[in-house]
């Protein structure tokens, strides 16, 4: 998808065709069943079916047995190629996101790539209240009182509904969340977007949303191999070695694979590049590592 904040990694790590050779490219959603977008099967018994479809006509079988009833697949999944930075915003909580015409959304991220110096923007600076952050909004001084964390590959970070966030330039990221597009803008760098003109701000929803007692925290730390864990989903980091293989998780649920660095074959030989996602069925082995691989797996 084109953003005004975007770069050319998906083409030129990921070795993607991208759909202008000069704009800039700054989401790839990996993972999506929503009306505006959707997954499509590329490979397999199921191929060419959307992710809704799966989910709707084929949930037992591809995804597992007893998990809730929804008309829509809970998660979503991006990579986001950060040249610049993006606006500081927070998602809605749930318990307040009806009332403000959107839907909650808590995600993760995981930093594939960082340039030096590249950081983000998370929580708030000490002895920041409501009213001090209304005021550096009316004064044009957010970045003053909002806490950077300077960051490297490999680093994460949960960021629940409430989290006053933003991702620097100068990152790549997978990012993995409730299957919500909501979003609420409160500082944009004073840039203007695609179109030429300043993006929308939503400075009372986000006044209503954020977190204030959410005061400068750090980096997540991994618990064995999970980097991420909540009500919604968990997600997993794994290094293989050539030959070796991670399937779902158990032989009644899924997994998505997110292939990060490295590349797999599957049983018929068919090579899969980073960059690549892959579902595994329940009980499924998935595919086979030719290559030191970098992956994180994804699921509910």
């Amino acid at each position: 998808m084109e953003r005004v904040w975007g770069g050319r990694l998906l083409e030129t790590r990921f070795h993607r065709p991208l759909p202008d050779p000069i704009k800039p490219f700054g989401e790839s959603w990996e993972v999506v069943d929503r009306p505006e977008a959707q997954s499509l099967v590329a490979d397999g018994p199921w191929s060419g079916l959307s992710l809704h479809e799966l989910w709707n006509d084929h949930r037992e079988d591809v995804f597992g047995s007893g998990l809730e009833d929804r008309e829509r697949f809970p998660l979503l999944v991006k990579i986001l190629d950060a040249r610049e930075d993006l606006s500081i915003q927070v998602h809605p909580p749930a318990h307040l996101a009806e009332s403000l015409g959107g839907e909650p959304k808590t995600e993760m991220w995981y930093i594939a790539a960082a340039e030096p110096g590249a950081r983000l923007v998370v929580g708030l600076k000490q002895r920041v209240s409501r009213e001090i952050f209304a005021e550096a909004i009316e004064s044009g001084r957010v970045a003053e009182v909002v806490h950077e964390i300077p960051v490297q590959a490999g680093d994460h970070i949960f960021i629940p509904s409430g989290r006053l966030h933003a991702i620097g330039g100068g990152l790549l990221i997978y990012e993995i969340q409730q299957n919500s597009d909501t979003t609420y803008r409160v500082f944009d760098w004073n840039r203007v977007g695609l179109d030429g003109k300043p993006r929308d701000l939503h400075v009372e929803q986000s006044l209503a949303s954020i977190d204030f007692a959410d005061i400068e925290p750090t980096m997540d730390s991994a618990q064995g191999v999970v980097i991420a864990s909540c009500e919604h989903f968990v997600v997993e980091r794994h290094s293989l070695g050539v030959g070796e293989n991670l399937g779902a998780v158990s032989d009644q649920r899924f997994s998505f694979l997110h292939l990060v660095e490295g590349e797999f074959a599957d049983d018929a030989g068919k090579v899969w590049p980073a960059g690549t996602t892959l579902l595994v069925t329940p009980g499924d082995s998935g595919p086979t590592a030719t290559q030191s691989s970098l992956i994180l797996r994804s699921y509910f």
